[in-house]
């Protein structure tokens, strides 16, 4: 790569499939490389990883500011990284700007990670590019649309919701369920979903606007259910359902929000990260994804990897997410 390209920054790693040329590549050996040239811009690569202070305290190094940025890449290696925490503090300091990535979904052969900066091999921690003065748009499709009402949280403690609507939780829920179509019913009972808006208050919410997290557990005594993120009294929360038509759908509204956002110019290029659990098991046709993105986005060169955990923003703060297509929009131009 550096004989040819002689490129500025490179980074990457290891992966359970690749995506490029229309194609993804699930089984086999196979190597990705998309190649950008940014005029006007500047590409800053960085290695972060965690580095022991004593036998309690540990300490992040090598991770860049990110305040003014346009954006930023990120690589984690997921056994070795803190990505969840890393996204967390960068939402209270530096809000507002989208981190996109995923996180490496193969190692190497004797069980070491495998992230590359430049011409180095890292067996730990993660790889990026802080970007500048790049015009890139986010995109996140989290595989499930929205069944029922929305429902307002009264009572919450953490990562539990206590009351619903002024019910304890778990009825409340129950009563939803039930009154759903059988179809849906049966789908949100084998994997219960719930979406929760993070971004400011507005009067109707749609497509992007619900973070969507699995159901961790629910108390029948006290009516409260648990989920994977820290919830608040007011937020406003909506059951999902997953299924091959939902992540269809939703990939396809998340693709026409960012043509319509390109406005008259088109994508010069599109960087992907398809969860690992997409693919053929979720669709019952090979190369689903990275064809709509090509559709939806035409002219627009784009590859990937497939990853053990997405990374992308949903309002305005950027999350880890699972069974997500999350797609780095490069407009014309940089």
């Amino acid at each position: 790569i550096h004989e040819v390209l002689d490129p500025e920054a490179v980074i990457g790693c290891g992966a359970s499939g690749v995506v490029a040329g229309g194609r993804e590549i699930e089984d086999g050996t196979a190597l990705t490389v998309w190649a950008a040239s940014l005029p006007d811009s500047l590409v800053t690569p960085f290695h972060a990883e965690v580095e022991p202070l004593d036998e309690q305290r540990a300490a992040l190094v090598g991770m860049p500011d990110l305040a003014g940025a346009s954006a930023a890449l990120m690589l984690p290696d997921p056994y070795t990284f803190p990505t969840d925490q890393l996204l967390a503090q960068l939402a209270e300091h530096v809000r507002g700007v989208p981190v996109i990535g995923g996180l490496s979904s193969a190692r190497t052969f004797v069980g070491r990670g495998a992230l590359f900066l430049g011409e180095e091999v890292h067996e730990a921690g993660a790889v990026g590019v802080r970007l500048d003065g790049v015009e890139l748009l986010p995109c996140v499709s989290q595989g499930a649309s929205p069944v029922g009402p929305e429902l307002t949280v009264t009572e919450a403690d953490g990562h539990v919701i206590l009351e619903l609507a002024g019910q304890p939780a778990l009825p409340k829920l129950r009563e939803v369920l039930a009154e759903l179509p059988s179809s849906d019913r049966e789908r949100v009972s084998a994997a219960p979903l719930l979406g929760i808006v993070v971004g400011p208050a507005r009067p109707d919410y749609g497509q992007g606007d619900f973070l969507v997290r699995a159901l961790l557990d629910a108390d029948p005594d006290s009516g409260g259910v648990s989920v994977g993120v820290p919830v608040s009294e007011g937020q406003v929360v909506r059951l999902h359902k997953r299924d091959a038509p939902s992540a269809d759908r939703d990939l396809r509204d998340s693709l026409a929000l960012r043509r319509i956002a390109l406005g008259e110019g088109a994508a010069a290029g599109a960087l992907m990260f398809t969860c690992n659990g997409r693919g053929r098991a979720m669709f019952a046709e090979r190369d689903h994804d990275v064809r709509l993105v090509e559709r939806e986005l035409p002219g627009a060169c784009a590859a990937g990897f497939f990853a053990a955990g997405e990374i992308g923003p949903v309002g305005g703060e950027s999350f880890l997410h699972g069974f997500t297509a999350t797609v780095a929009v490069f407009a014309n131009g940089g």
